[in-house]
C-alpha cells in the first residue's frame, strides 16, 4: 500500500503515491479543517478516501505492468525474448541444436534456465516444449492470445540453418 501519513510543519494528512508506466501519480488528503487537526470519524473518513484512491491506482498499475510484460515478450524482429537458438557443444564434442530458455520467472521469483534439444524432440516439438516452459514461468494462460502468438513465432528450418552457418563463419 502506498498511503503514507505525513506530519510536517507544512502539511498534515495522507499522501497516495504510485508509479504507473513511468509516470508518478501523487495526491494529498489533508487532515486539517479550519486550521485544526481532524480526529475520530472525520480522520477515518479521510483515510478511507485515500485508501480507495490508492486501490484504484493499484489496479491501474497492475494493468500497466501486465501490458508491459506482454509487449516485452517479442523483440523488434518478432523473435521471442528469452528463447534463443544455440548450437550446444556436448561433452563428446558433437554440436547439438537446442532452444535455450533464460527468463525471469514470475512463478519462482528468480531467473530460470533450461534447454530443449531440437534433435530429440524435432523442431515443432522442441519449440512447443520451450514455449510451454516459458508460459508456465511467465504465468501466461494456454488459452490466452499471447500463447498462440508465442507458438506462431517458431523459427523456420531455413532461419535455423542460416543462424547455424552464421555462427560457423564467426568461429
Amino acid at each position: 500500500m502506498s498511503v503514507e501519513l505525513l506530519d510536517t510543519t507544512r502539511f498534515h494528512g495522507f499522501r497516495v503515491r504510485r508509479q504507473i508506466a513511468g509516470k508518478t501519480y501523487q495526491e494529498y488528503f489533508s487532515l486539517k479543517a479550519n486550521g485544526k487537526r481532524l480526529r475520530g470519524a472525520a480522520r477515518a473518513k479521510i483515510k478511507n478516501a485515500a485508501e480507495v484512491r490508492d486501490a484504484v491506482l493499484e489496479k491501474k498499475q497492475a494493468r500497466a505492468k501486465a501490458e508491459a510484460v506482454k509487449t516485452a515478450l517479442f523483440d523488434k524482429g518478432g523473435k521471442v525474448r528469452g528463447i534463443l537458438f544455440r548450437m550446444k557443444t556436448e561433452k563428446s564434442g558433437t554440436r547439438t541444436p537446442v532452444f535455450q530458455i533464460g527468463i525471469m520467472s514470475s512463478k519462482a521469483g528468480k531467473i530460470v534456465n533450461t534447454t530443449v534439444s531440437i534433435n530429440l524432440h524435432g523442431l515443432k516439438g522442441a519449440w512447443q516444449k520451450a514455449v510451454d516452459f516459458y508460459v508456465s514461468h511467465k504465468k501466461i494462460s494456454k488459452r490466452a492470445q499471447t500463447y498462440k502468438k508465442l507458438l506462431k513465432a517458431q523459427p523456420s528450418k531455413a532461419q535455423l540453418e542460416a543462424m547455424k552457418h552464421k555462427r560457423k563463419r564467426r568461429r
